[in-house]
């Protein structure tokens, strides 16, 4: 951890604490999760409110969320090899808990805590810095990170047509692990797309990703 972060502990049961899932023995990283959360919307805050300077607070927020969500947060602590320095319970290393995201999300938060209770928040920002990288040079533009069926949305009303429907088509499988089969139309258009998720949020929203990229394709579109 000292060669990959360029960082030294002055305590180092803040490290080992950082790297201690509630599964194992000890006092375990949740305290310091929620403190490096805190820690991490502030830097991860003001880097984006810096470099979008004219964007409005919702894509402010989306593009936060897409650097801070768990699927990021996990990439990156198994970039840094995190996984492999868990500390967890007998129960977790037998089912694979050092690759498991949620665990790899929060201990890279605890870890940020840990080095802002060892040296201030300068010192976790550099780190935060270094772990994301060219991830805070090279943002991605936040209306990419809309979701489909509010892009597919604002695509229709700046052409002034209607707003989409989605109906459920079916629903298959047992109770706890249902299929939904959605299909989106537009009034007045041909076009239709079915989209099919775990959930019916889910499968609304393939179905309009789907819809939007037929509708692109379309001369004059």
């Amino acid at each position: 951890m000292k060669n990959t972060l360029d960082y030294q502990f002055g305590d180092v049961d803040l490290l080992r604490q950082a790297l201690t899932h509630r599964s194992a023995p000890g006092e375990s990283n949740e305290r310091l999760e929620f403190l490096g959360d805190a820690v991490l919307d502030t830097v991860i805050s003001e880097v984006v409110f810096r470099a979008q300077s004219n964007s409005p607070e919702g894509d402010l927020s989306r593009l936060r969320s897409s650097l801070v969500k768990d699927s990021s947060l996990a990439a990156l602590a198994a970039d840094l090899g995190l996984g492999e320095l868990l500390i967890l319970g007998s129960g977790e290393k037998k089912t694979g808990g050092h690759r498991r995201e949620s665990i790899l999300a929060d201990a890279l938060e605890a870890l940020i805590g840990a080095v802002y209770l060892d040296s201030g928040f300068e010192a976790s920002h550099r780190i935060i810095d270094k772990i994301f990288g060219e991830r805070l040079v090279d943002l991605p533009d936040p209306k990419d990170l809309r979701d489909p069926k509010t892009r597919l949305q604002e695509w229709l009303q700046a052409r002034q047509a209607p707003l989409p429907v989605y109906e459920l088509v079916s629903t298959s499988g047992r109770a706890h692990k249902q299929t939904f089969e959605v299909r989106c139309t537009v009034d007045g258009m041909d076009q239709f797309a079915d989209g099919i998720g775990s959930s019916r949020r889910q499968a609304e929203q393939r179905s309009a990703r789907a819809l939007l990229k037929i509708l692109k394709g379309q001369p004059n579109a």
